[in-house]
């Protein structure tokens, strides 16, 4: 498991100088280092540092007080400005992260990290190119209306359909009434409802239990 030794807490040079002048009550100014171009490395020297000290996860946050890719306490991120990002470094984006760095990088130099020599961190060097702009996770996107349901055919419409399907009302010696039932014409004319299924098929379709007042039998 990879361990941060916590070098980000140690003062740094600029501190303790300013510290002693206060001391000693000069009243000369001690301005502090800031990020410039000359304390800076690339994305791909910050990626090999955060692989080191957290496996590259730049949300990750263990509970042992460093944060984020590059692992900072609380208080590194707040002397590097990373609080104007979020609170937390875990909580900030890598470009936010990363800016935060170099401004830490300026002030304490590569020995604020204890994984500074696997990703040859140095502090010469071009500044990173980052956009430190507030960025949000995308918004799920908004489901398209679905179609809206359509209404279920009612019985007579059902029946309506299913008479238009058929190929002919028959031309049986039987006209269908409203309330018969095979079974019923069937027990009238002394046979079984599936006969009279099987010999009008084509005029009644596929579901015995439905005929229609008006079709021809033949029984």
């Amino acid at each position: 498991m990879l361990i941060f030794k916590g070098k980000h807490r140690r003062p740094s040079k600029a501190v303790r100088v300013a510290t002693l002048a206060g001391v000693a009550g000069a009243a000369v100014a001690v301005p502090l280092m800031g990020a410039t171009s000359a304390s800076a490395a690339s994305v791909a020297t910050w990626d090999k540092v955060a692989q080191c000290e957290s496996g590259g996860n730049w949300s990750i946050n263990t509970g042992n007080g460093y944060y984020g890719g590059l692992q900072f306490s609380n208080s590194s991120w707040a002397a590097a400005g990373g609080t104007q990002y979020a609170p937390r470094a875990d909580l900030a984006t890598k470009s936010q992260q990363i800016a935060a760095a170099e401004k830490l990088l300026a002030i304490q130099g590569p020995g604020a990290w204890s994984c500074a020599g696997a990703g040859n961190l140095t502090s010469g060097g071009p500044a990173a190119d980052v956009d430190t702009s507030a960025q949000t996770k995308s918004a799920p996107k908004q489901e398209s209306a679905k179609p809206e349901a359509k209404k279920a055919p009612s019985a007579s419409e059902d029946r309506a359909s299913r008479s238009s399907e058929r190929k002919s009302a028959g031309d049986g010696n039987y006209t269908v009434k409203a309330g018969d039932t095979l079974a019923k014409i069937a027990k009238a004319h002394g046979t079984d409802w599936k006969s009279v299924y099987k010999a009008n098929k084509s005029v009644i379709g596929g579901n015995p239990n439905l005929i229609i007042p008006g079709q021809q039998l033949t029984v």
